[in-house]
């Protein structure tokens, strides 16, 4: 939530003298005894001042007609004194908004400051068009008609430049404090901010936009809609939790994958190393990733996108909402279409003629994804009964070919997979009386999955079917047609009280369940016993209790809590004797954790948290997902001991630029870690080893003056080893668990241009390159030195060109993007290639 001060400069001067001399006179603020109390620090506010003013053309209509008129605008200014936004509040008509808007969108002013800090700000700025009075008509002097004409001319019209430009009227200031996402920055949790607006221009997906972030892995199986897996401080997607808005991914009608969530849907991204809030009512041992979408409620507005690029890529997303302020009520759409071939190059070892085998550069045949969603959301915002009243209903579908095996040693040709949800979440957000707030939201989710290999053909890697199958089924030895379906019901109810200023209590209660039923189709069809048909229920309930202290004026945020964790797991379990036996599980903990931040100066503060937390397995961890995973119903809650300690600097604006540097050191202590085990053609989830992991992240930041330049780089280094000198694993105990990279960095250079042709317009060029180390994709104890298989060191890069056009009413941009430009071998986990060089465009539209 934004912190707003409204204040009539007028009013705003008139108070501070007269508090200043209240003070004096010790009048009103006096004790009894005839001492002064002390007096609330006063807020250094001061607001913004116009330093170039642009005179609007005079529409020629109302100038023939001899109208005057007064355009009420409502201007959104950066921190740098920018116009960014012109929203005309009372209109004029007759073609003076549109001038009075065109205008004041190239205004400059010197922005408005909070204690000094420069700060965004909002104004009401009056535009006011008014014509000179007639020219007064005087008889002509007795001179001879050659010698002239009449004395006076007409004067031209004039445009007063309204209060703003100096008027002693009072004008409206609304200065805003921290955005949400620099407020996250600053607080006491564990937390990273990726603002999403420059990434919205571009063609880089989610996956690579949360790549070039430091302590952030990204690891990709092929093109786009192939499964991502994420690393965060050396755990992996296993151990983090996605959300959307505070809803789980899964349950938000994205699909899930997080890698293919449309970045233009999303405004930004908060990364929770370690520690997760308890507002979110999740379980995680790695962290939490939280995409936050547009939370602009204002008025009207469209936006669409729309992206071409190699390997016959297509993505489309868009938006709508309206707002009628007198009621309250808000309406809003969204939704996205993306579709790719996928049909890249790689390098396997293919068979010829005489069925030699050797390295040879083949296509991907069968690899396309389709993929998209539209959500439609209604209901009434910032009423007195309540700040948001929201319902939501979603729907869903995406459809993948698997083109190969786990490992890539076999190709597939008609095996296909897909899924399909639906569901609605009703939202209540609402400030209650004495400090109190709520922040509820339930819902329902339903996702059905398929899969299905019913091929009669072994094909090789140039597409060709080879033989016949003696039996329909690629990957098994049987035709396979599988359906499973979920039903979730789930919700998040969060109750703060600011109990007074500097501390506030928080309390979270997080119930989810989930129902799975099943059926493969060919199995029953033969009439053997379908492992599907047992029953899959499991319970979970997440619950916190949070206490914030603030104190030292602010500089020092504590946040302490605690969680309760508990899971009840009813399924059957098909034994060996073909029938179904009972496997109940009850599962309890309670985990414990602090995070504080402490302020060394304006511009430098230090962070650290701790965490006891808990993992619950998820139900496709405990059921499998009905495609590539199979069940495991008997793994174990995970737990690990978190800690993170960093240090932030930002400099703000200074003569030479704005600097900025973060360091973050952490530790995690796991046990019974759930990792997904490869096999020749599936995947399961198991309880495999304690695991210990030590890194270090920072990055470093620097933008000139004017903003023309910025220069951006980070650097992780994560050492993550088994310790468990028991079980299957036993015998790896220290050494460095494989398949998963522990040096990597990004660097990044952005060119920028303003006022090319209008002052709004930008050009920008960026170019981006990310580095990872080679690493094993074995234990390293594991063979030969010599024929150890190893994930090569990466060197990729990136560039982006990107032209921004910005009108009264909308914003065009244009980018065109080159991704690995040097074509690169690129490798990501099981020694999987991903896509080579590629070319990218992208428009989108802001109305």
């Amino acid at each position: 939530m934004r912190t707003i001060f409204i204040i009539p400069i007028a009013l705003f001067l008139v108070a501070g003298l007269a508090q200043a001399g209240a003070l004096q006179e010790g009048a009103p603020g006096a004790s009894g005894a005839g001492e002064p109390e002390a007096a609330p620090p006063i807020l250094s506010l001061k607001p913004p001042k116009l330093v170039e003013f642009v005179e609007a053309p005079y529409p020629a209509e109302a100038e023939r007609e001899r109208r005057d008129a007064k355009v009420v605008l409502r201007l959104t200014l950066d921190a740098q004194g920018n116009v960014t936004q012109a929203e005309v509040v009372e209109p004029a008509g007759h073609g003076f908004d549109e001038a009075a808007r065109e205008a004041a969108l190239r205004f400059r002013f010197e922005p408005a400051t909070r204690n000094g800090k420069p700060m965004p700000s909002r104004i009401a700025y009056t535009y006011e068009f008014r014509l000179p009075p007639p020219p007064q008509v005087t008889p002509p002097p007795q001179e001879p008609p050659s010698q002239g004409g009449p004395s006076g001319s007409e004067q031209p019209p004039t445009v007063a430049p309204g209060p703003a430009a100096g008027s002693d009227e009072p004008i409206e200031v609304t200065v805003e404090g921290e955005s949400e996402a620099e407020r996250q920055r600053q607080s006491a949790e564990a937390v990273q901010v990726i603002e999403m607006e420059e990434m919205q221009r571009q063609s880089a997906d989610m996956g690579e936009a949360l790549s070039r972030t430091e302590g952030i892995g990204v690891r990709r199986s092929g093109g786009l809609g192939s499964r991502a897996r994420f690393s965060l401080a050396g755990l992996t997607d296993e151990q983090i939790r996605f959300f959307v808005d505070g809803v789980p991914l899964e349950l938000a009608g994205f699909g899930s994958g997080l890698a293919n969530v449309p970045v233009n849907l999303v405004q930004r991204v908060d990364i929770y190393q370690g520690v997760v809030p308890v507002r979110f009512g999740s379980d995680a041992l790695g962290g939490a990733i939280h995409l936050v979408t547009d939370q602009d409620v204002r008025g009207t507005g469209a936006s669409a996108s729309y992206e071409l690029g190699s390997f016959d890529t297509h993505r489309l997303t868009a938006g709508v909402r309206h707002l009628h302020e007198p009621s309250g009520f808000l309406v809003r759409a969204n939704g996205f279409l993306d579709y790719a071939r996928n049909d890249y190059p790689i390098d396997v070892e293919a068979a010829d003629p005489q069925g030699r085998l050797s390295l040879a550069r083949v296509y991907r045949f069968h690899d396309a994804y389709r993929g998209g969603g539209a959500g439609v959301e209604a209901g009434f915002v910032d009423r007195p009964w309540a700040r948001r009243l929201l319902l939501r209903a979603f729907v869903g579908s995406s459809a993948k070919e698997l083109q190969h095996s786990v490992t890539t040693d076999v190709p597939y040709g008609e095996v296909d997979s897909g899924e399909l949800s639906g569901g609605a979440t009703l939202r209540f957000e609402q400030l209650l009386s004495q400090g109190l707030s709520i922040d509820a939201v339930a819902g329902y989710t339903y996702r059905k999955t398929s899969f299905l290999d019913v091929g009669e053909c072994a094909y090789d890697w140039f597409g060709r079917c080879v033989f016949k199958l003696p039996q329909p089924g690629e990957l098994e030895s049987r035709a396979v047609e599988r359906y499973v379906g979920q039903n979730t019901g789930f919700a998040r109810f969060n109750l703060g009280w600011n109990i007074s200023a500097p501390h506030t209590i928080r309390f979270s209660l997080a119930p989810t369940f989930v129902s799975r039923t099943g059926e493969d189709v060919l199995l029953r069809a033969r009439q053997e016993i379908d492992p599907l048909a047992g029953e899959r229920d499991v319970f979970s309930l997440v619950s916190g209790l949070e206490y914030e202290l603030d104190a030292l004026d602010g500089n020092l945020e504590n946040i302490a809590f605690i969680k309760d964790y508990v899971q009840l797991a009813r399924t059957e379990n098909l034994l060996p004797t073909g029938e179904f036996g009972r496997l109940d599980r009850n599962t309890h903990g309670v985990g414990v954790g602090d995070s504080a931040r402490l302020r060394l100066s304006q511009q430098l503060y230090v962070k650290a948290s701790y965490e006891w937390a808990m993992r619950l397995p998820r139900a496709d961890e405990l059921f499998g997902d009905g495609i590539l995973i199979s069940d495991n119903l008997g793994l174990k809650p995970e737990t690990s001991h978190n800690v993170n300690l960093g240090l932030v600097f930002d400099s703000q604006q200074t003569p030479a630029g704005v600097f900025r540097a973060n360091v973050t050191g952490f530790g995690r202590l796991a046990d019974q870690l759930i990792v997904l085990i490869g096999r020749e053609s599936f995947y399961t989830y198991q309880n495999v080893f304690a695991a210990r992991s030590l890194g270090a992240a920072g990055g470093a930041g620097w933008t000139s003056p004017g903003q023309y330049l910025s220069l951006n780089g980070n650097v992780t280094w994560q050492d993550f080893r088994n310790i468990s000198t028991e079980g299957a694993f036993g015998s790896f105990a220290g050494q460095r668990i494989p398949n998963r990279p522990y040096l990597q960095a990004n660097g990044s250079a952005r060119f920028l241009l303003a006022g090319l042709l209008s002052a709004q317009d930008e050009l920008s060029l960026t170019w981006h390159s990310q580095y990872v180390q080679s690493f094993f994709r074995g234990w390293e104890g594991l063979g030969q030195k010599d024929s150890k298989q190893v994930i090569p060191s990466q060197l990729l890069h990136s560039l982006s060109f990107t032209y921004v056009i910005r009108s009264a009413s909308t914003t065009l941009s244009w980018s065109v993007d080159a991704q690995n430009l040097t074509d690169t071998p690129a490798f990501d986990f099981f020694g999987i290639q991903r896509p080579g060089r590629s070319i990218f465009t992208k428009l989108t539209v802001e109305l």
